[in-house]
């Protein structure tokens, strides 16, 4: 019985020290508060994109678009804008996987400040 407790503190030991502990992945975005400066972000004198998550529709001011086309409508629309602003509105039929994978497709595009709002 002795050996066999041995044998188990082995194993634990042997699966705690191959195991990683690193995050899997970091997403960047502000939250919105009330008094919240423009130096988080873009330029005062344009407004702001706004972007709004429905369940599994995305809309940019109000015209429907898909995932695939996001980067592109938004680039288009930001113009020579050098860090845009850009307001994700999540309403109730959007799941967390969903504004994930829009949060991850808006990062790649460089200086784009994005605040989620409810």
């Amino acid at each position: 019985m002795t050996s066999l407790i041995d044998v188990i503190f082995l194993l634990l030991l042997f699966f705690m020290l191959s195991s990683t502990f690193s995050r899997h992945g970091e997403i960047a975005f502000l939250a919105a508060n009330a008094g919240t400066s423009v130096e988080a972000g873009g330029s005062a004198d344009r407004p702001p994109l706004f972007l709004r998550l429905d369940g599994t529709t995305l809309s940019l001011n109000g015209r429907a678009l898909g995932q695939d086309t996001l980067l592109a409508a938004v680039s288009d629309r930001a113009g020579d804008d050098p860090a845009p602003r850009l307001i994700l509105s999540v309403t109730g039929g959007a799941t967390s996987q969903g504004l994930v994978d829009v949060l991850v497709l808006l990062g790649r595009l460089p200086r784009v400040a994005v605040t989620v709002v409810e």
